[in-house]
């Protein structure tokens, strides 16, 4: 399935968005660790939180298939490594392909019993849940928070609690913060006890009502429209000012791009043209260590706007839905720019343009590749987009959202 995308001229839109997979997936963890009958509201209805739900109702030697969804395979590992029963978790070909060693191999060392179906250090996994009674592992600081966030959210049913020592640079550190903050909210006790060590006590969880916000993620993407367009003010309810998700620092940031968010209440209107004061950024440096989901935005968006870059911290850009990396640099040729990378954790551009390379901007079974692309159509005229249905992965609504905006949608 291919789509053509055409832009309006200008975008005066509301825009309901999904709430927050990060969110409602742990969520979804600790309700049901707390053994709670509240049903959270508000749950996203992506693909990956969909999984979760139905996994999470699974029998005992029943095999569930996560399909593409990683936070559901991570986060689910540790989860059935403390449920009693024997449970098998599979999913597509590509997921059996990314690792999930690190985390297995930690789980085992507090006691899990856990296989591997077929390849080593990769999906299916078969896991019997029982009681673990090990309480202090140590991980390099720099694997997917996900890792961390699963061994962080099954610390209060161990026998001991939890010591986890993180090793060197930590990355992602807002996701990391974020499983603690929601932690705390149903009852456990969980903290940092030094920039480098987290303790948590074998205090259970227990069951309470939880909403849960709009998704700071998928407002990018209307962040990114905002500043690709000549006039806009898009509202955006659900999001809340003082929120867990770390993407939402990057509002701010998108200033420098020329959309101005503006908060009230628990809503965010983005507006352009730019507010007087406010001014554009000539290039810039980031490190995108604790937001890596917001990269491939951002790289578009500078580009397109040509303003140069050079963006560090990308190293688990390697090993998520797709090389996003390798996505990145072959898809942009066919909008017209040459992105260098290097370390395979940096990617930047001075400027140096090249002829559009003909073709569909492909996906690779990667949602972010079709949400972060699809804006481009406000400076691309012809915007093709291969197996757009991926965005079902985290914001189902996407592309009947850029409708109601104003944008054209079409199958080829």
């Amino acid at each position: 399935m291919k789509i053509r995308i055409t832009a309006p001229e200008s975008i005066h839109a509301t825009i309901q968005l999904p709430s927050s997979k990060s969110i409602s997936n742990r969520v979804l963890i600790m309700n049901a660790l707390a053994n709670s009958n509240h049903q959270p509201e508000n749950l996203s209805d992506c693909d990956d939180t969909q999984v979760m739900i139905r996994a999470l109702q699974a029998q005992p030697d029943e095999t569930i298939d996560i399909m593409a969804a990683g936070t559901a395979m991570r986060f689910l590992t540790a989860y059935f490594s403390v449920t009693p029963g024997t449970h098998t978790i599979t999913g597509t070909e590509r997921m059996k392909q990314r690792p999930i060693g690190i985390l297995v191999d930690a789980l085992r060392e507090l006691g899990a019993d856990i296989e591997y179906v077929e390849n080593e250090g990769f999906p299916p996994l078969r896991i019997t849940g029982k009681t673990l009674s090990g309480s202090h592992i140590t991980l390099p600081g720099n694997v997917s928070s996900q890792y961390i966030s699963a061994l962080l959210m099954i610390g209060p049913k161990l026998e001991n609690g939890l010591n986890i020592t993180l090793t060197g640079t930590i990355i992602s550190l807002p996701y990391i913060n974020m499983t603690l903050q929601l932690m705390a909210d149903f009852g456990a006790k969980a903290a940092w006890v030094n920039d480098h060590e987290l303790r948590v006590e074998p205090q259970p969880y227990r069951p309470i009502p939880y909403y849960i916000e709009s998704d700071w993620t998928a407002a990018s993407y209307w962040l990114q429209i905002t500043a690709l367009s000549k006039d806009a003010e898009v509202t955006l309810p659900g999001l809340f000012k003082k929120s867990y998700q770390g993407d939402s620092k990057m509002a701010e940031y998108f200033c420098l791009l020329g959309a101005t968010p503006l908060h009230k209440d628990n809503n965010v209107t983005l507006v352009k043209p730019i507010y007087e004061g406010i001014s554009m950024a000539t290039h810039i440096n980031y490190d995108f260590t604790n937001q890596p989901d917001l990269a491939q935005t951002f790289v578009v968006t500078c580009a397109l706007m040509g303003i140069p870059f050079r963006f560090t911290g990308l190293q688990s850009l390697k090993i998520k839905e797709t090389d996003r990396i390798v996505a990145l640099i072959k898809e942009m040729r066919k909008l017209g720019f040459v992105i260098k990378d290097s370390e395979n954790s940096i990617l930047s551009w001075e400027g140096e343009r090249c002829t559009r390379e003909e073709g569909a901007i492909d996906t690779y079974e990667d949602h972010r590749m079709a949400m972060a692309f699809a804006p481009a159509s406000l400076k691309i005229s012809d915007l093709f987009i291969n197996n757009p249905q991926v965005v079902s992965k985290s914001y189902p609504r996407y592309w009947e959202n850029l409708q109601t905006a104003g944008f054209i949608i079409k199958e080829e």
